[in-house]
């Protein structure tokens, strides 16, 4: 299932191969879909090219080539709120009396913040990390909250929520684009996003253009 904005650039891809037969620049891609910055280009075409619907051609600058394109149903609907997590709580059941099985959404960064992915399968946890309320599991992906114990490729449990209190470690949705995982606290009239590990800076936004999506309730670290 491909988000909004991956649907978007793939979708501008295509029409520009076939009415010029070149590939759009990663300037080109960044101004059509109205992205502040080249890494967000970068990041999809990542995304498209895992999922099998590009490719890069070798040894060609600028060089995609589109192996597919994706049903209907497997596109995000058009409004811009599409791009938030929306967890399938349905799927939330118990298959043991120790054990529920979570929707897993991807990958989420404890380092720079990346597009948050939608995703189809499912996690099973054991019940005693969850609690009240509703879950979804993420992956993490980087270094930047190592000093709170969260290492990369750790399954962020996390308990749906909107609000938070300062302190507590959540998903933020930046931008309604990119999720990260965070310290959350307030700073005068800005949010500030701290990081756990002091390699890595503090980051602020006005409130306006962040969303809180749930807050850690639990790790699960798999050897």
């Amino acid at each position: 299932m491909l988000t909004r904005k991956q649907h978007e650039l793939l979708s501008f891809i295509n029409e520009r191969l076939s009415t010029s037969g070149i590939s759009p620049s990663f300037e080109e891609m960044k101004e059509a879909l109205d992205l502040k910055s080249k890494s967000g280009v970068h990041r999809l075409i990542s995304a498209l090219e895992e999922r099998g619907f590009i490719r890069r051609l070798p040894n060609r600058a600028r060089a995609l080539e589109v192996m597919k394109m994706p049903e209907p149903s497997a596109v995000k609907g058009e409004a811009k709120a599409d791009n938030i997590i929306r967890p399938d709580f349905t799927r939330a059941t118990k298959i043991a009396n120790d054990v529920v099985e979570i929707p897993l959404h991807g990958r989420i960064a404890a380092g720079l913040p990346i597009e948050a992915l939608e995703g189809q399968s499912s996690l099973s946890v054991p019940a005693a990390l969850l609690g009240s309320g509703e879950h979804y599991a993420l992956e993490v992906s980087g270094d930047s909250m190592v000093e709170a114990g969260i290492l990369d490729g750790d399954y962020a449990l996390v308990r749906r929520t909107d609000v938070a209190r300062d302190g507590e470690i959540v998903v933020a949705l930046i931008d309604d684009e990119e999720a990260t995982l965070k310290y959350f606290r307030r700073e005068g009239s800005m949010i500030r996003l701290d990081p756990a590990n002091r390699n890595h800076e503090p980051q602020r936004y006005p409130p306006m253009r962040i969303r809180i999506q749930g807050k850690l309730a639990g790790l699960l670290r798999r050897y």
